[in-house]
């Protein structure tokens, strides 16, 4: 499942068949000769209880270690940062990207809340979410992926599992306003052949978040190989989709839930739809007018039997 949390999301790799290592753990790895054994043994600590350790201060980290706040501030140091906030922001994005849908919802039982205050709470940050992305889309971006798709062949978006959604919703709005776009769904092996046939004259749209999913990222770099330009919408500026793809957009998914929040990708892919149609009004209209005496009167639409007086059967 692409909340990209399933079993699948834990294996990744950066293209050689290595883990793909956290910004936290890569300089954890850069500075080992420079830590000694006691604050290595502190650092793996804190990595290993992200769950836990991640929203707290330096004073609070300190205490549940039995150190001062002083060594856990010396040691994030030692790993480059500037500020014990600069390392918590990493730590936090170590426990995004290694979270599990069980570790994500064991975290959130252990909160006070009654069932109605998880529904609120669920819904505080998908509109949190929705302010971010507002606050952060690149617009510039969104239109030049709009004038990408207006002079490509043909669309392919790639987004598996819980993602395959967003590609559905993508590919289909794309197919309203007279684009060539599909979201190819099956096994691997047709999401396989369907790169194969890209060429230059296409277009690749890769959405998936945290880790990111092999299949998507492996779409992606074979794409990449055959000259075949691409497009990401994930996370975060580290994840796989970010770092392979051509451009990308960055869209907040963060839920108290053990499913990611896809309110904001929703709306990023609603931005791009608006870019297309406005990108060339005149086009849009022209392939939007003969759906509309359909939309007025046509068949596709449910319409109550005459004389009916509003009785169920």
């Amino acid at each position: 499942m692409d909340n990209n949390k399933s079993h699948n999301a834990f294996q990744n790799s950066d293209g050689d068949g290595r883990p793909t290592l956290s910004a936290l753990e890569a300089r954890l790895a850069k500075a080992t000769h420079q830590l000694n054994a006691r604050r290595q043994r502190l650092i793996r600590a804190i990595l290993d209880s992200a769950d836990e350790t991640c929203f707290l201060s330096s004073r609070e980290i300190a205490k549940r270690y039995h150190v001062d706040a002083t060594t856990i501030l010396r040691t994030t140091q030692v790993l480059g940062y500037e500020s014990f906030a600069d390392f918590a922001a990493d730590l936090r994005q170590h426990f995004v990207a290694r979270i599990t849908p069980y570790t994500a919802l064991k975290a959130a039982t252990r909160e006070k809340r009654s069932v109605a205050d998880h529904i609120d709470h669920c819904l505080d940050k998908a509109i949190d979410n929705l302010n971010v992305l507002k606050s952060d889309l690149d617009r510039q971006r969104v239109i030049e992926l709009a004038k990408l798709i207006k002079r490509s062949r043909h669309v392919l978006v790639v987004g598996l599992d819980f993602a395959a959604s967003l590609s559905y919703y993508l590919a289909y709005g794309l197919l309203a306003l007279g684009f060539d776009a599909e979201a190819p769904i099956g096994s691997s092996g047709n999401l396989q052949y369907k790169v194969e046939v890209l060429t230059s004259k296409d277009v690749l749209v890769a959405i998936s978040f945290g880790q990111c999913l092999r299949d998507t990222v492996e779409s992606v770099l074979r794409a990449k190989k055959q000259g075949v330009p691409t497009f990401g919408i994930t996370d975060s500026t580290t994840s796989p989709i970010a770092r392979y793809c051509d451009a990308h957009l960055i869209t907040p998914v963060v839920s108290p839930s053990f499913l990611n929040s896809y309110v904001g990708p929703m709306a990023a892919i609603s931005a791009i739809h608006v870019a297309c149609a406005h990108i060339d009004p005149k086009r849009s209209l022209n392939r939007l007018r003969p759906t509309d005496r359909e939309y007025a009167s046509g068949h596709r639409w449910y319409r109550e039997p005459k004389g009916f007086n509003g009785d169920l059967p």
